[in-house]
Formats: structure tokens, sequence, C-alpha cells
């Protein structure tokens, strides 16, 4: 009978270790949830067995559950089932001193039996939490990064998606325009945030934010990932274009040319993966001229014009490259202006000189008003003298 027990209780040992190891969940953590959970068994079911105040020990090789008692050693004693004085303690052992514990096994018989079928809900319980907790850890740990998910169904809109361990949605909102998304299509989501919640972790996935195409650069480009490259900024409308500029630490590295890749691979293999966006690679620099001209790519840029007030400019290009400044329905003067920072006025050559030639003429029509009042001003003062002459000379004559 003995054997048998003893083969019960590394059987439970054993189903322990098998639980923490398919959940990923400390061994040390289930084994004392286990223990807090039979504290809990042994209060609520030997309510009259003396003491509340208990400990639980089960053997991590045999499974033997001990049940011990606690009573704090002081001066005089008030409750003397979690109480015990000093000179009583001492005699159990002289080691004791005032506001030690006192440990006595107090264990019930059958006590196992009994607790295990208390525990089994609250060690449940706690399972699952380990679960989420650690769920969420691991993918707290990759937000802000890429992710591989299958599509598994469509629902007014929302795509779902299995991450291995658990499922995320991909809103309207946070789709790609045009993209069709098929059955156990497998696709990368830039994680933008994850939430801690009873269920489980909330996952915020996008296919859209310009943090996908950043991650994706990192991971084609080797010379980003190792820090010669930088990417300084990104500006993105997904599923048409976006334009993402570079620096390089080193001034044997070309930027520019690390990103495009042997042949245009690097960036051939990003543009696939975005469903052919269409994205400029142009070069970043701490001169906001530069930098803005540069942004406006593929347009030449004559001049940059920075203006008093604010972060605005005005830019001037070839007659014939103001329509490709601008961009389609305003698109790459607008994704310049999100990726410089600046507000960018584009005029063409000959607007600006139309501009200028306005400027001017105004100036002169400013500057002959002015002379014209100035002339009108010295006219009355001359006029205003002569009268005031003309009135002391007829002063004069009438005293005569």
């Amino acid at each position: 009978m003995a054997k048998a027990t003893v083969k019960k209780k590394d059987e439970v040992i054993l189903a322990l270790k098998a639980i923490a190891e398919e959940k990923g969940i400390s061994e040390e953590m289930l084994f004392e949830t286990l223990e807090d959970a039979m504290i809990a068994a042994y209060k609520k079911n030997y309510v009259n067995s003396g003491s509340q105040n208990v400990r639980v020990n089960i053997d991590r090789e045999t499974g033997e559950i001990k049940v011990f008692s606690l009573r704090r050693i002081v001066e005089e004693v008030m409750d003397p089932q979690d109480e015990i004085s000093l000179e009583e303690a001492k005699e159990i052992d002289p080691r004791y001193e005032l506001l030690d514990v006192v440990e006595n096994e107090v264990t019930p018989a059958n006590f196992a039996r009994v607790a295990a079928q208390s525990a089994k809900q609250i060690v449940t319980q706690r399972i699952k939490e380990a679960e989420r907790s650690i769920l969420y850890n691991q993918y707290h740990e990759k937000e802000f990064d890429v992710i591989m998910g299958t599509v598994q169904r469509k629902d007014k809109g929302n795509i779902y998606i299995d991450l291995g361990k658990t499922e995320t949605v991909l809103t309207p909102q946070e789709q790609i325009p045009g993209e069709n998304y098929q059955f156990n299509d497998k696709i990368l989501l830039y994680i933008v945030e994850v939430k801690q919640n009873p269920k489980g972790p909330m996952i915020s996935v996008s296919r859209t934010h310009p943090g996908l195409v950043k991650r994706l650069f990192e991971k084609e480009v080797p010379e980003i990932y190792e820090g010669i490259v930088e990417i300084k900024a990104i500006s993105r409308e997904a599923g048409s274009r976006t334009k993402i500029a570079v620096y390089s630490n080193d001034s044997e590295v070309e930027p520019m040319g690390a990103c495009v890749g042997p042949r245009g691979t690097r960036v051939q293999n990003i543009v696939n993966e975005l469903r052919n966006e269409k994205i400029d690679i142009i070069k970043w620099s701490k001169d906001p001229k530069e930098f803005i001209a540069n942004a406006l790519s593929p347009a030449k840029v004559l001049d940059v014009i920075i203006m008093n007030e604010g972060n605005a400019c005005k830019v001037v290009v070839e007659d014939n490259q103001l329509s490709l400044a601008i961009g389609k329905e305003g698109q790459n003067v607008r994704l310049a202006a999100k990726l410089t920072g600046w507000k960018i006025d584009i005029k063409s050559k000959k607007q600006y000189e139309q501009e200028l030639l306005e400027k001017a003429e105004l100036e002169e029509d400013v500057i002959r008003t002015e002379e014209a009042l100035e002339d009108a001003v010295a006219e009355e003062a001359e006029t205003a003298a002569e009268l005031i002459e003309d009135t002391d000379i007829q002063e004069e004559d009438s005293e005569a």
C-alpha cells in the first residue's frame, strides 16, 4: 500500500513537470501555486483543527505533502493557537529567540486526497493566468517589430489572423488598399501595440504603418541592421507610395545604393512584400534646402527658398518639372512635406519669375505712391506758408 502511495505521489510530480514543460511555465511556480492552493484547502476543510496560520510543503522529488502550523514566539501569549512563549519554545529548541516562528507538523490523515480535489480549480486558474502572462510577455517583446501570420477568415471587413499561439484582427483601416487576403495566406504584420487583457494579450497589427517599411529594410539591408546606414525619416501612403530618407555613417558606403542592393534586389524584395508599392529612396541631409530638394525626387529642383515664418519654404522647378514635383493628386509634394517636416510651396520657374516681376512692380507702385504723397504734403505745406504770408501782409496794411 505504501508503495502504491509513493507511486501515486511520483505521478503527481511527473504530471506537474509535464505541465510545466508543455505550457512553458516554471516548475517552481507550479509547486508554489499548488502549496498555496492546499493552504486554502486546509483552512476550508479543517477549520476546527486548531491554528489557521499554516504552511504547506510539497517535496519536489517524492511529492510528499506536509502541513505545518506556525506560531510566533512572544513574551506574553494572547492567542495559544498562533503564539508560543519563549520558555516553551526553548524546550523545543534552545536556539529559538523572540519573534522567531515555531513550526509543528499537523498534516491531517488523507489530506493529499482532500486537498487535491479542492486545489484543482485554483491550480487550473493559476496555470491559465501564467499562460496568459507568458503569452503577453512573448508578444510584448515583439512590439514595434514584424511578425508572420496566417489568414484564417474574413468577417465584416476584418481579417482574422493566426499568430501561432493566439489570434489577432487586421482591421480595414490597417489593411493596404486593394490588397486581397485569402485563406491560409502568409502575411507580414507590424505590431503596433500589445495590451494585457484578462482573456489574453490584445495585439494590434498593421500593414499600413511606416514601421513595417522600416523593419523590412532592416531585414533586407545588412548595413541598416548593423547601424552603418540609418533610416532618418519615412512617409507613407500605403499601397501607393513611400519615401524613405537614409544616411550613411561611413563615407565609403553609399546609403541609397546599399538600400537598392545589387541589381535592385533588396528594394525589389520589399516592393514585392508590399504588393508593388512604389518606394523612393532619398539621401538625408542636415541642410534643409538639400533635404527638401532630395525629398521631391524624382523631380529636379532649381532652388529652395526658406521663408521667414514657420517651417515654410518655396521650391522652384523647371516648367516641365512642375507636375512631376507635385505628383498625381499632390502625392509627391505631400509625402515630401511629411518626410521633411516642412511646408512646401512649389512654383515653376516661369511662375516664380512672374511672381518676382509682380512683386517688383508692386514695390515700384508703392515707391511711386510714397513719392506722390511726399510731393502732395510738400505742396500743401508750401500753400499753407503762402497763406500765412498773405495774412501777415494784410494785417500790416490794416495797421498802417
